[in-house]
């Protein structure tokens, strides 16, 4: 097992990087060199976001008991405990609806599977309270769609409907969401694991593969092993990884597997480049030693790319997140970036966003980022009988926005 060499991680803020080092800390281990070295003029308003941002303050707060409480001020530990508390009563709250739904459907032939919830944490971390999430996901055949909405309809969930307008559009959906006011829970049914036409595996596939949780009494199904893998590093990867947590599991899964050549993942060459990315963040953020036999995946020119653009996204995103949650925004001279390098950061986004697509993917973006919108009728306004100029204005528009507003 090997680990892989920090490059670049000068951008992250140095509120973010004690975050991950309280994560990776190991019982028996010295802690005063992370004590020394990282816990130096921390901004601590900026570590809770970033921990709510990322989703990981489960994982702080399980490690806190480690340190000298004396080094974290008091404030900082209650609201961690707060946080995790509250984050366990939901995750126990989703587990009963969880076997509630399964059953349902069961007893209605519909075949289930669970993409993420209290199952995945379960078999993740070995404690739900690790572990958080908003809702339930489901995969389901295509063929079964409309009668699970009767089933989620009749026990009191409505559909949220797609929003009309230029900026939404229903075509290319592959899942629908469905929200119980009185339970304040939402569940979302996918019928595909991505939009189409990205290769994925089959429903019957992913069904033979499946795996029985032990966390109910009733039966409750998941992914396999390796198809866990597969969907969280194509789904991490697809969102730039804003979120930690969905490396946070990457970590997890790869300590606890042995994942090697033999995989049915590297025999079909599913997205390679992906895990090779997700294998380079894992090992430089969370330590994660990795397997001689996949460590070659680490040392692919596309798959290095792809791990650089993804930390400057990762960090630009939860800059993004905090100043726009928070009241008094959290945006500080210390932050690596600022308004005034909005056009190099609008940029870098799309640049990364690009390049994790497939081919067919990377078209449909383009023709996508083309297309005019809302923002473009409000920034310049012109009459209908010239709308069709807004195809033609769209990128001097988008970079006189995003001037604007780093002035």
């Amino acid at each position: 097992m090997k680990g892989i060499q920090d490059n670049n991680l000068s951008i992250m803020p140095k509120e973010l990087m004690l975050l991950l080092q309280i994560i990776n800390l190991e019982k028996g281990k010295d802690t005063e060199p992370i004590i020394d070295k990282y816990f130096i003029d921390i901004d601590w308003e900026l570590f809770l976001e970033l921990a709510r941002h990322h989703r990981i303050y489960p994982l702080v707060y399980s490690k806190l008991k480690m340190l000298d409480g004396k080094i974290i001020p008091l404030y900082v530990i209650r609201a961690l405990y707060q946080e995790y508390k509250v984050n366990t009563f939901h995750m126990l709250q989703l587990s009963g609806e969880m076997e509630r739904v399964s059953q349902l459907f069961r007893e209605n032939n519909i075949r289930l599977l669970f993409l993420k919830g209290p199952a995945i944490a379960a078999d993740i971390y070995g404690d739900i309270s690790l572990r958080t999430s908003k809702d339930l996901d489901i995969l389901i055949p295509i063929t079964d769609l409309n009668e699970a909405e009767k089933l989620l309809l009749n026990c009191g969930y409505e559909k949220e409907e797609i929003e009309s307008g230029l900026t939404k559009r229903k075509w290319g959906s592959y899942h629908v969401s469905y929200y119980h006011s009185q339970k304040k829970i939402q569940i979302e049914i996918h019928w595909r694991l991505f939009r189409a036409p990205a290769k994925e595996p089959s429903f019957n596939e992913l069904w033979k593969r499946k795996r029985v949780s032990s966390l109910t009494s009733y039966p409750v199904f998941f992914f396999g092993k390796e198809d866990l893998f597969f969907y969280l590093v194509t789904h991490g990867a697809k969102h730039g990884w804003f979120r930690l947590r969905w490396l946070a599991d990457i970590d997890q899964i790869i300590r606890k597997s042995n994942i090697t050549k033999e995989s049915y993942l590297f025999q079909t060459k599913y997205q390679l480049h992906l895990i090779g990315q997700a294998l380079i963040l894992a090992s430089q953020l969370f330590k994660t030693p990795i397997h001689e036999e996949i460590l070659p995946l680490t040392k692919e020119k596309r798959s290095r790319k792809l791990a650089e653009l993804a930390k400057f996204y990762i960090v630009e995103m939860g800059h993004k997140y905090i100043n726009q949650s928070s009241k008094d925004t959290l945006a500080n001279s210390n932050h690596p970036f600022t308004k005034k390098t909005s056009i190099k950061n609008f940029f870098y986004i799309y640049l990364y966003e690009y390049s994790v697509k497939t081919n067919i993917h990377k078209l449909l973006f383009v023709l996508r980022l083309l297309n005019p919108n809302s923002a473009d009728v409000k920034t310049l306004r012109l009459p209908k009988s010239l709308y069709f100029l807004y195809f033609l204005l769209r990128p001097f528009l988008i970079f006189w926005r995003k001037t604007r507003k780093s002035l």
